[in-house]
């Protein structure tokens, strides 16, 4: 199965100075990525890499990826515009040199193979770990708990 936003390059084309890329999905790509985020609508995506070697395999990508999209508020249920607009790192390693530090502040790593990096893929992961898992319309509130429960039915007879 292809993924939704597919972007290869070789990775033999970063030289010394590093390379710049910038993806942006087609129209189709952006109803691939909604489908796939599970959420109403990507509308648009741009997201940049610079890419530089660290060693002749591992491929550090600095990148700012910026997104519109609609989201389901969970307190109203209404959907809502949501801007987004991050910085990030990942590390590119061949497929099988992954590492298993579980620092959660390592830079992830994105597995490739044959020399060829999936940009496109790269930055839908990113797109996925940007969204808010729990997304609030601006303003949405929780509507306010009763102070005291109401009495449970059944608690008369408990006095007696």
């Amino acid at each position: 199965m292809s993924p939704e936003l597919h972007r290869p390059m070789a990775a033999d084309r970063i030289g010394p100075a590093g390379f710049d890329v910038v993806v942006e999905p087609t129209e189709a790509e952006l109803a691939a990525l909604t489908r796939r985020m599970r959420i109403p609508a990507v509308e648009s995506l741009r997201c940049e890499f610079h890419l530089m070697r660290l060693t002749a395999a591992a491929i550090l990508a600095e990148g700012r990826l910026q997104a519109r999209v609609v989201q389901t508020c969970v307190v109203s249920l209404e959907d809502f515009p949501a801007e987004i607009d991050e910085t990030f790192r990942v590390r590119f390693v061949p497929a099988g040199d992954e590492s298993d530090d579980p620092d959660p502040d390592a830079d992830d790593e994105i597995a490739y193979a044959d020399g060829m990096l999936d940009l496109g893929e790269a930055a839908a992961e990113q797109l996925a770990l940007t969204l808010d898992p729990y997304p609030r319309a601006p303003g949405a509130e929780l509507p306010e708990q009763e102070a005291e429960a109401a009495e449970h039915p059944f608690a008369a007879l408990r006095r007696h």
